[in-house]
């Protein structure tokens, strides 16, 4: 880790800040528009955004100001009517006359960066009046889901849970794109401040297409979506949705199963095909697995599983992830991430702890993956598929009851209620040069980090994973000690876990 990497956070602001204003000073010998002098207004832009927007046009050669003076000819605003950008404006010139100046659109703005030249100003380009007289019902959110704050809370459940429903739906047939449009529009309505009353209020939102905004309209105005409904009526979703509930079965055996005429578990297991060994395991324990893991049982096995890997390996660190790491009360399985604060310590740590736990009898199944990734000097390798490589143990864990007791283990009585359940663990062994981006990327939420690579290969020209950050511009990676770090590598606002719930 160099050490330009070690420097505090709000230091590195701090140079961070300086080294823009040498840029913007030095980029006045450059400026091969002079005749045109941007001001770029932060209301509903963002800080983070209103930097990367302003370093961009001065690498075009405009002239990009970041204070208002009376120099400025065109003022640049994202999501405001006219009267919002005058009134913004006057409370920040504390009372002086506004120069003359075109009040524009951040269309215009993004025109010019793509044509390499100040594009004519066209009606389109103009701030308009506002349209709703009431302009504080018009909501406003950042256009990436990892600028926002999302916690558990959402005030507009009836909405998320239609849109998610089809979103499953998709994906359960493999329609990613479709898949991945409406968890978008869904995390924006998370994020909103309020319940939303009318479609208006979505006006210039960002992620809202037009399939999504028909499913809002159905349900604010008849209070029901009936696409919604008759997905969630329809057999091959609830086919679907059943046999992807057991582990070990993704979407594409699924649907091969379902064109066999397989709906059902009776089904599958009467005149099925022949199962591999972690299918056979997830029928077994599919009505264990399907049911919700409460973060206590969660805190009991990360007890379980610490004593063991710290009994193999003393000063390791074993971190739970995952949905109960943002706040859930409940998930579908228990995440744990080790290290060792010593690099290297941890190889061969995995198969030892595994062991141990079978030879203790807590493992039902497990399947363990080697680490197979190799850290390129030219650039990170791309994956065959979205999965990280680290090496990682896939388990079905026998949870014993607190009650259980010598007695009712030996007695082998029928009547007796069933003194353990099985859970889904997954342990995954990072090592602690990658530990930040590992902790990140499995903590997700699934959307969320999907939003991090989005924003850190469309807007800073980098590549995100769960084991780095490589910037290609600069055509090296970027170390960090912690999720802090590499927030400000990508020009972004620290979001604690609790609010990473898109």
């Amino acid at each position: 880790i160099t050490k330009s990497t070690m420097v505090p956070l709000k230091r590195r602001k701090l140079v961070s800040s300086h080294t823009e204003n040498v840029e913007a000073k030095g980029s006045e010998t450059t400026v091969k528009f002079p005749q045109i002098v941007i001001f770029l207004v932060e209301r509903k832009m963002g800080a983070s955004r209103r930097v990367f927007l302003s370093q961009l046009g001065r690498s075009k050669g405009f002239k990009v100001e970041e204070l208002y003076s009376e120099r400025i000819t065109h003022v640049v605003s994202e999501n405001n009517c006219i009267d919002e950008v005058r009134t913004w404006l006057e409370s920040h010139v504390r009372g002086q006359s506004l120069p003359p100046a075109h009040l524009l659109d951040v269309s215009w703005y993004t025109e010019s960066m793509r044509a390499g030249h100040p594009v004519e100003i066209l009606e389109r380009h103009k701030l308009q009046e506002q349209q709703d007289n009431e302009s504080e019902d018009v909501f406003s959110v950042p256009n990436y889901a990892c600028q926002r704050r999302t916690t558990l809370q959402n005030h507009n459940t009836v909405l998320t849970e239609a849109l998610s429903i089809l979103a499953e739906n998709a994906e359960l047939n493999e329609e990613d794109g479709r898949g991945i449009a409406f968890r978008r529009a869904e995390a924006v309505l998370k994020a909103l401040p309020r319940a939303v009353r009318k479609l208006t209020e979505l006006k210039g939102l960002p992620c809202l297409g037009e399939h999504s905004l028909r499913i809002i309209k159905d349900i604010l105005e008849k209070g029901v979506s009936s696409e919604v409904e008759a997905t969630k009526q329809s057999e091959r979703y609830k086919a679907l949705k059943l046999l992807t509930g057991i582990f070990g079965v993704g979407a594409k055996t699924a649907d091969r199963w379902i064109t066999m005429g397989i709906y059902n578990l009776q089904q599958l297991q009467s005149s099925g095909p022949t199962l591999n060994q972690a299918q056979q395991a997830g029928l077994e324990h599919y009505e264990d697995l399907n049911q919700p893991v409460t973060r206590a049982e969660a805190d009991h096995i990360g007890e379980i599983v610490r004593r063991v890997v710290l009994c193999v390996l003393p000063g390791a660190q074993l971190t739970l992830i995952g949905g109960f790491r943002r706040g859930k009360p409940t998930g579908h399985d228990v995440d744990f991430l080790i290290t060792h604060p010593e690099e290297g310590r941890e190889v061969g740590l995995l198969p030892k702890v595994v062991s141990l736990l079978k030879s203790q009898g807590f493992l039902l199944y497990q399947k363990t993956t080697k680490n197979s990734y190799l850290e390129s000097e030219d650039r990170p390798t791309q994956p065959s598929s979205n999965m990280d490589r680290f090496e990682r143990c896939f388990s079905i864990f026998r949870l014993k009851s607190h009650q259980e007791s010598a007695e009712v283990r030996g007695n082998g009585s029928e009547s007796r209620p069933k003194s353990w359940r099985a859970v889904r663990v997954d342990l995954v062994v990072s090592p602690i040069s990658q530990f930040a981006f590992a902790l990140l990327g499995w903590t997700g939420s699934k959307l969320f980090e999907r939003e991090l690579r989005r924003w850190a290969g469309h807007e800073k020209a980098m590549s995100l994973s769960s084991h780095a950050l490589y910037d290609t511009k600069q055509n090296s990676y970027l170390r960090a000690a912690s999720e802090e770090e590499i927030f400000a590598h990508l020009d972004l606002e620290y979001i604690p876990p609790s609010e990473r719930n898109a």
